[in-house]
């Protein structure tokens, strides 16, 4: 995924000037309109979730379709921008923010054709993760990585462990529709396992439940594992950003390389001497 620090800007002026005000946040400029920015995104969420209801859409319908195009074209030009003042193209297109931007148009113009795609407009919210950029707090993106790189390192684990969840919800919701014998909720193996996953989960819907003795036995046993079930995937990814914690002191302050030895003074990349 290729951050926004890395595009390039145009060769002319014109290009200079627009790329710094749309892609810094370092002048008045560029602050005034991302600032901007993030209120049409508010502005368009809460059209969107507005238009939702009925008395409200029935009152202010054309105010909302006309909103909605004035923002949406907004966007569209936007966008069309953000490609043109810069050389590096795909490197923004394809970048988290690119599909972003992109994503937060097409649904305004599949609803041309699907009317209720325009309730994906609702992915614009993403575009809300500027915000650490117009106010200069990456340091809070730096800790968000640190959260993903949890993620990606206990994967396996964590896939193994939904791997065994499945197979124990499929095995319990089986055992309970033989145990109920066919009773409401229970008529099917899929209904009897979409039971047990609501139980395991300790959701409890409360729209199913056992009848028999032997039915209601089970269900107390799974309720009880479903609270340790639960604290796995916790504990698994808990353990990792601990450890990502712990050796944050390890990455080199000059050129970012994390591959650094326990033991390493020096960064093997750059030579920079290790706090």
């Amino acid at each position: 995924m290729e951050k926004e620090h890395n595009l390039v800007p145009g060769d002319s002026l014109w290009k200079r000037f627009l790329f710094r005000i749309i892609n810094r946040a370092d002048t008045r400029l560029g602050k005034l309109f991302d600032i901007i920015l993030l209120a049409l995104i508010l502005a368009s969420t809460f059209i969107i979730m507005m238009e939702s209801v009925p008395k409200l859409d029935k009152k202010f319908h054309t105010t909302f379709i006309i909103a909605e195009w004035i923002i949406s074209i907004f966007f569209t030009i936007e966008y069309i921008l953000r490609i043109a003042v810069i050389k590096n193209k795909k490197c923004y297109i394809f970048s988290f923010f690119g599909i972003i931007d992109f994503l937060s148009l097409v649904p305004f113009f599949l609803s041309f054709f699907f009317p209720v795609t325009k309730y994906f407009l609702i992915f614009r919210m993403l575009r809300m993760l500027r915000v650490f950029r117009v106010f200069n707090l990456l340091d809070f993106m730096n800790d968000g990585s640190v959260i993903v790189r949890a993620l990606r390192n206990s994967s396996r684990k964590i896939y193994i462990f939904l791997l065994f969840l499945i197979i124990f919800s499929v095995i319990v919701g089986s055992m309970m529709f033989m145990v109920e014998g066919g009773r409401p909720g229970f008529e099917t193996i899929p209904q009897s396992i979409y039971w047990a996953v609501v139980t395991v989960t300790t959701v409890g819907y409360g729209d199913v439940s056992p009848i028999t003795p032997m039915g209601k036995f089970f269900a107390v046993i799974l309720m009880l594992a479903g609270y340790s079930i639960i604290a796995v995937p916790t504990g698994i990814v808990t353990a990792e950003m601990r450890n990502k914690r712990q050796n944050l002191e390890l990455i080199c302050e000059r050129c970012g390389n994390e591959d650094i030895d326990d033991d390493a003074r020096y960064c093997k990349q750059c030579g920079k001497k290790l706090a």
